[in-house]
């Protein structure tokens, strides 16, 4: 007895169609949650995190640090300025946090009047600021270059709302020579 081949059905060209946009389809959902709950490639533009990061570097910026726990004081992170809309992340370093009263004094941090030590690599500076009280649910925030950067020392940005930090910068990544993981 001679066995057949099952032929397999062809499909109609409407099917083919349907099956495309489905990979787009479940390609886009898969990118929009993993920007959105996991991590973000973000590029450095300008100067105000010299001498950690380098204008024009790749970094990834992790989300999910920060869906159940909240940013810590050194936590380089990707935020959101207040009554902006441009669409623009910026890189900054917490320096301060909710219910805080810090200082700046000749580039050293003060926080609630004690010396805290800032054992990263940022561009001298003689820094004077404060003291200033961080509102509760608030995050001061500060770029490493405190000679050139616009950051909550300014009235028009000021302290960082917790919804307005995005992530938590760990690693740079592009170029490709200057990889490092970044330390808190």
């Amino acid at each position: 007895m001679e066995q057949k081949k099952k032929e397999k059905p062809k499909k109609s060209i409407g099917r083919e169609i349907f099956e495309w946009i489905m990979v787009f389809v479940v390609a886009a959902a898969m990118a929009f949650v993993v920007r959105t709950f996991i991590f973000e490639p973000v590029r450095v533009d300008g100067s105000s995190m010299l001498n950690t990061l380098e204008d024009g570097e790749f970094m990834i910026a992790t989300k999910y640090d920060y869906l159940l726990g909240d940013p810590e004081r050194f936590d380089i992170v990707i935020c959101n300025y207040p009554n902006t809309d441009d669409g623009m992340y910026r890189v900054k370093r917490v320096i301060g946090l909710p219910d805080e009263t810090i200082e700046l004094r000749a580039g050293e941090l003060y926080v609630d009047g004690e010396h805290v030590e800032q054992n990263f690599d940022m561009t001298p500076n003689d820094a004077y600021f404060g003291p200033y009280t961080v509102p509760s649910g608030h995050y001061f925030v500060v770029g490493d270059n405190r000679n050139n950067s616009k950051d909550s020392r300014s009235t028009l940005v000021g302290p960082l709302s917790r919804d307005e930090i995005k992530g938590h910068v760990r690693a740079v990544v592009f170029p490709f020579t200057h990889f490092r993981l970044m330390e808190d």
